[in-house]
């Protein structure tokens, strides 16, 4: 849910933005101001994703508003003068919209501020994986495998002691792990970087007791696992 705050002086403006945002299930207009300093006050305990900003406010104007606000949230200035608009972006506004609004248009500026959103976001690593064994699919816990072993055009998934059998090569499934939990060490093996327990210069051992031989070509991945014995 983005919540969102209306800065404009014309009661019109905020009667238009509301109209058009209905439909906008995601967004939740959480304070409407009618002068930039009464805005202030609000954000100085309150938070904001989203700010539609008119510019030509009595007192302080939109863009002055702009350069006085720490921890800027998005804006999308909403304002009946074009002649602003290079100062805004200037400012990192994330658009310009041209009063009368229409639809249209509002719902373009939406789709940037997901947009950027999104951008912002920190990537969220993967708990699971889905995986077909014979005709089923199966969920298994990115925390359980020990290691991947390449069994022709399948993958031996292995989980402790105990293995499932999945409908892979280990190409495919290799790109849908996290990069940072799971590194490859041979071209039939790829391990869990938390399973590793210890290592040698060619191989290492993990939390099951299997020691597992490290490939010529993948020595490099031996620097992102355990430290060598004496280092």
């Amino acid at each position: 849910m983005l919540n969102a705050l209306i800065v404009d002086d014309e009661p019109l403006a905020h009667k238009v933005i509301l109209h058009h945002l209905a439909s906008h299930r995601d967004v939740k207009v959480v304070k409407q101001c009618h002068n930039a300093a009464e805005a202030l006050a609000w954000l100085a305990s309150n938070r904001a994703d989203l700010i539609f900003l008119d510019i030509n406010m009595p007192q302080l104007n939109g863009m002055d508003m702009l350069k006085v606000m720490a921890n800027r949230p998005q804006v999308i200035i909403v304002s009946a003068y074009e002649e602003f608009a290079l100062q805004g972006f200037e400012l990192d506004v994330t658009d310009y919209l041209l009063k009368p609004v229409s639809e249209a248009r509002l719902t373009s500026a939406m789709d940037k501020i997901r947009q950027r959103s999104a951008a912002n976001k920190p990537a969220q690593t993967p708990k699971e994986i889905v995986i077909k064994v014979d005709r089923e699919l199966r969920k298994v816990s990115l925390r359980d495998i020990s290691y991947l072993e390449a069994y022709g055009n399948y993958v031996k998934v292995w989980q402790g002691d105990s293995m499932l059998l999945a409908n892979s090569t280990l190409k495919k499934l290799l790109a849908e792990l996290p990069a940072q939990a799971f590194s490859q060490i041979h071209k039939s093996f790829v391990v869990r970087n938390n399973a590793v327990i210890g290592k040698d210069s060619d191989s290492v051992l993990l939390d099951n007791q299997m020691r597992l031989k490290v490939g010529k070509s993948f020595k490099s991945v031996l620097t992102r696992l355990l430290p060598l014995p004496g280092q």
